[in-house]
């Protein structure tokens, strides 16, 4: 465990250092931002009685969603392990006395970090400025704000599951990039990119919520907005907690057949 941790710690350290671009995200992040929400507003201007959320729901919700993008974006891929285990150079790996499956998880959750903690306090700092209903308004109480923290954890090793299970159909494919391309419209559609997922119709809503990526940014961002309850909350946790578990095997034992029936050239 202590290796896999010296490795988290250096992926950390070293995504730690990309400010440049963190500030250039940043600025997108604050103007995208705003425009979602004062397309929200024409909207709910006109029936704020047909709005499945209220405004300052939907501007937390918002707001929080730019701050803590980087941590469960589908399309945020890890591709040196994409191309290692495409090139063949995933052997290399295979070298160390460390479970290569373990390492990926360690460098994936880093990298999300370490992106994330550069752009998200400046975000919530000023969102938590901005005039009601169109800024960050506070959790409703201490227990939600736990919550919030529990389920955002959560959100990133189901994100990172799930990313692990792509690394490792590459191993029977020729090409991964059909794969990553649908990863991506599924998680933004079914995941609450788009739009939150209360807007969606009631059917889709509740498919969605099933799937994985319904228990992605969809959890800890209505968590922490009011749009999920304490008393609600527990339950969608716990089907947060299934696919971490779900994502994870699968993804190892996919591994393991692939790294056994892997072809490496010139060995």
């Amino acid at each position: 465990m202590k290796k896999y941790w010296s490795f988290f710690k250096m992926r950390l350290m070293a995504g730690l250092q990309y400010r440049a671009a963190a500030m250039a995200g940043m600025s997108t992040q604050f103007v995208w931002g705003a425009m979602e929400i004062l397309l929200y507003r024409a909207f709910w201007a006109e029936h704020p009685g047909q709005f499945p959320m209220g405004m300052e729901a939907l501007s937390s919700y918002i707001w929080l969603q730019q701050a803590f993008l980087t941590l469960f974006a589908m399309w945020n891929w890890e591709h040196d392990i994409l191309r290692s285990v495409k090139e063949g150079t995933v052997a290399y790996e295979l070298l160390r006395p460390t479970d290569i499956y373990s390492m990926w998880m360690a460098r994936s959750v880093a990298n999300r970090l370490a992106r994330a903690s550069l752009r998200m306090v400046p975000v919530l700092v000023v969102a938590s400025f901005i005039p009601a209903p169109y800024g960050l308004r506070l959790p409703a109480s201490p227990a939600a704000f736990a919550l919030f923290l529990l389920a955002s954890v959560l959100m990133v090793l189901v994100v990172c599951s799930y990313h692990l299970l792509v690394y490792a159909l590459t191993f029977y494919l020729t090409d991964p990039n059909g794969l990553m391309v649908l990863s991506v419209a599924a998680a933004d559609l079914l995941g609450g990119a788009i739009v939150p997922l209360p807007f969606l119709p009631d059917g889709l809503r509740q498919f969605a919520q099933l799937t994985p990526f319904g228990s992605m940014q969809n959890v800890p961002l209505r968590i922490f907005s009011g749009s999920i309850s304490l008393a609600q909350a527990p339950s969608v946790m716990g089907l947060q907690v299934f696919w971490i578990i779900t994502l994870l095997s699968a993804g190892y034992l996919l591994t393991k057949k692939g790294l056994r029936r892997a072809v490496i050239l010139g060995g």
